[in-house]
């Protein structure tokens, strides 16, 4: 792992290529991947929900065995509160997380980008994130929790008085918490707890090797309402083509791939 440096990972923020120089508004503060320690991104492709509800969705093709990390860019000119939640589970406390402000957060500075690479174990460490099995999962074997399996959210918080800090090569900022709130290394769940394994199991994100990742504790006052919402769906690629999200099966030679143009109706005479 020679690419980890002091600043191994705490927050998910995707960094963007082009950040734009004035605050890009609400739904549009931050900029979210999910790559791979090669430092390329797993494949991500865009869903709308059926239901009327707030956020941005995506399906990941996850592949198995594999380390990632959230990168996530602030592209607004104010700091940003952003809870992460992998698995439906804080990646700070490693407790249950409904995406609200009052909960343990990594703070982003203007025009900076951070990423996230595993759950926090103390103020120098996080354990690595990494695609694996359901029953695996960290979420399953220490808190028996299935209810947000297979998925990686965050939800934006923008600061109530803006403050303007400089771009520097300092370890993660974490939003200041009460007393004993820090967080400190899960229990080791009892392999009497832990689900039988099962064939075909849906993704889930493993507690995976210690990596060297110091962060600090900052204050931070952030606003009531998020500014942005984003989901992120992670599956296997059998289960992503069984959903018809991407194309699958085996190419033939002969036949060309559909070239994206818009088809010709079967009647059509001209």
């Amino acid at each position: 792992m020679g690419w980890k440096s002091s600043l191994t990972a705490l927050l998910v923020v995707l960094a963007v290529p082009v950040l734009t120089r004035a605050d890009t508004g609400m739904g549009n503060v931050v900029d979210v991947r999910i790559v791979s320690d090669s430092g390329g991104e797993f494949a991500r492709y865009r869903a709308y929900s059926r239901v009327s509800q707030d956020g941005k969705y995506f399906y990941v093709e996850a592949d198995k065995g594999d380390r990632y990390s959230i990168r996530v860019t602030n592209k607004s000119h104010r700091r940003i509160g952003v809870v992460v939640a992998v698995d439906g589970r804080n990646i700070i406390s490693g407790k249950e997380s409904n995406l609200k402000g009052n909960e343990r957060m990594y703070i982003i500075g203007p025009y900076e980008t951070d990423i996230f690479e595993g759950w926090r174990t103390g103020m120098d460490r996080t354990n690595r994130f990494y695609f694996t099995e359901q029953s695996d999962s960290y979420a399953e074997r220490v808190f028996a929790d299935a209810s947000a399996m297979g998925t990686i959210a965050l939800s934006v918080y923008r600061e109530k008085v803006p403050e303007i800090t400089p771009h520097s090569r300092t370890p993660y900022r974490m939003q200041e918490a009460p007393a004993g709130a820090l967080p400190s290394a899960p229990n080791e769940s009892r392999s009497s707890d832990r689900p039988e394994k099962k064939k075909d199991e849906q993704a889930g994100t493993g507690f995976g090797e210690t990596a060297y990742s110091p962060a600090y504790v900052v204050q931070f006052d952030p606003e009531h309402t998020a500014a942005e919402k984003i989901v992120l769906k992670y599956e296997w690629r059998s289960d992503l083509c069984k959903k018809g999200i991407i194309r699958c099966g085996p190419k033939n030679r002969f036949w060309p791939e559909d070239q994206g143009f818009a088809p010709v109706p079967k009647d059509f005479r001209g």
